[in-house]
């Protein structure tokens, strides 16, 4: 028995070293030159027309990782015999589908059935953060489109925001990601929003409180954050930006001084600061000048954009990015 599940871990990473190999930053250079940059200028125009689009697609490239890898399965839609990934409960608040079809279309027209879904998520992630003057990295390109999208695995797979920190790191772990990897990547969350339901159950109805707030949390946070979410079910679908020191729309490092000063939303936030070794690694980025946290975040990125991608003749290319061919 024990044999056998070694003889499989292997294979598995033979598979995945064998896949990543496939992988180039030139794969559409004779078949699709202007692709790259076709996708760099939708998104590029999307993001400078509202910055809130960086973090809806950065989210989505995530979102379609952790779940059967970087194949695209999130952008297919439901159909009447099946209820896709982009339908579970923790991806109902996804934003972007919208700019990547466009991408989509804009490629269509000069290299129809060339380029992958997949991959214009990928560069549509970078392209957005490098766009608000977060960092930018290489992205390897020649993934092909995955065909199956289950909502139950995006239910099962997907890091909840209430995730201890050994959840957390189980989670990241089975995606061959490290604890490094978790802490960095954690740091998107210096941008973009969530709804004031997420918000409330913390600052209000928190159990055994005498306030009704977490005792965890910075009391000057409770009152600023009390003062854009009313405790009604009229607000619940308010937005209220994760890192509000600058509008919750600049990439930088502040996200990790707000872990450390008890000011972040979620739970699984505050996990990163549960063991020495997070604590550890938090205070040195928060030391340590902002490039190190962009080049860390850049190199998590090509790393995560690399979860099980289908390549040569696995999968397809999709003529419509929301449905299967």
């Amino acid at each position: 028995m024990a044999s056998s599940i070694y003889l499989f871990m292997g294979l598995a990473i033979l598979y995945a070293a064998t896949a990543d190999a496939q992988l180039s930053q030139s794969f559409y250079a004779k078949s699709c030159p202007g692709g790259v940059q076709a996708v760099a200028n939708v998104v590029s125009a999307a993001v400078r027309s509202d910055r809130r689009n960086a973090a809806g697609l950065l989210r989505l490239h995530f979102h379609d990782c952790f779940v059967n890898g970087c194949d695209g399965s999130v952008l297919l839609a439901s159909t009447p015999g099946n209820k896709a990934e982009k339908d579970a409960p923790p991806n109902l608040s996804l934003q972007g589908f919208g700019i990547i079809d466009q991408a989509k279309a804009a490629i269509e027209r000069t290299c129809p059935g060339v380029f992958s879904c997949s991959d214009i998520l990928a560069l549509a992630a970078r392209d957005a953060i490098a766009t608000i003057g977060g960092p930018s990295w290489t992205v390897p390109l020649g993934r092909r489109d995955g065909t199956i999208s289950r909502a139950s695995a995006a239910s099962s797979n997907l890091p909840g925001d209430g995730f201890s920190f050994r959840q957390l790191l189980q989670n990241f772990n089975s995606k061959g990601l490290s604890q490094s990897d978790l802490i960095v990547l954690s740091g998107a969350h210096t941008i973009g929003l969530t709804h004031c339901s997420k918000v409330t159950p913390r600052i209000y109805n928190f159990r055994g409180s005498a306030s009704g707030a977490d005792p965890y949390l910075n009391t000057t946070y409770v009152r600023e954050k009390r003062g854009v979410c009313p405790n009604s079910a009229s607000s619940a679908n308010k937005f209220v930006a994760l890192d509000s020191s600058k509008g919750g729309q600049t990439f930088d490092i502040n996200y990790f001084t707000n872990v450390l000063d008890h000011k972040a939303i979620f739970k699984s936030d505050d996990a990163l600061i549960s063991t020495s070794s997070g604590l550890k690694q938090v205070l040195d980025l928060v030391r340590s000048p902002s490039s190190k946290f962009f080049s860390q975040f850049g190199l998590a990125m090509q790393k995560m954009g690399r979860i099980q991608v289908l390549t040569g003749s696995q999968g397809e290319i999709r003529k419509v990015c929301s449905k299967k061919n």
